[in-house]
């Protein structure tokens, strides 16, 4: 929720300088959650680009402040969002199950550094108080936007908040289904889910 509501404020940014809202809403949307596509597939490491993803990022930015259109601010916002959601993973816990417990040193991969970046734990982990909190402050400025962005916003904070009450339960489902899984399957399935 916490990157969705980030690529919604991205989003807020470009309509202030001429961003149809609907498109620019709709691809910071995509954009803030496109690096999660790899969760199955090396998490934090295939898609994720803490570094390099600025480089693309930037030019788009250049770009559209030289061709403010809006294809190109929708070009900026999608990629200034898929270049920040590693960086918020950065600020987050670790890649594990149960990062309230603070066990992994692996926040995201860095292919510039050619290792795993240690997270800094700002906001504790996924699920976390703090994190619902840094997702509401990320609300407000997503008000700003025409509807339905402030209902889709207010409704991402709903779950949030049912999210943070019911988080560590899931990561002990999570790994009772995992270890209930056909070995075929389970195969396939990331480690950390068996936790």
């Amino acid at each position: 929720m916490t990157h969705a509501l980030a690529g919604l404020v991205l989003a807020a940014l470009a309509v202030g300088v001429g961003g149809d809202p609907v498109t620019v809403a709709a691809v910071g949307l995509a954009g803030s959650l496109f690096p999660d596509l790899d969760i199955y597939a090396g998490h934090r490491k295939t898609l994720h680009y803490p570094v390099y993803g600025w480089f693309p990022a930037g030019l788009a930015v250049v770009l559209a402040v030289a061709v403010p259109t809006n294809a190109t601010l929708a070009l900026a916002t999608f990629l200034v969002a898929v270049a920040l959601h590693p960086v918020m993973d950065i600020y987050g816990g670790g890649l594990e199950l149960r990062p309230w417990e603070g066990r992994s040193e692996r926040a995201v991969y860095s292919h510039y550094h050619g290792r795993w970046l240690a997270p800094k734990r700002l906001v504790p982990y996924d699920g976390s108080p703090r994190d619902l909190g840094t997702a509401a402050v990320l609300a407000v400025p997503t008000m700003t936007l025409p509807e339905p962005v402030p209902a889709f916003a207010l409704a991402l904070l709903m779950v949030g908040a049912v999210y943070v009450a019911l988080r560590k339960r899931l990561a002990a489902v999570w790994a009772t289904l995992a270890r209930a899984l056909p070995e075929p399957v389970a195969q396939h399935v990331p480690a950390r889910f068996f936790e």
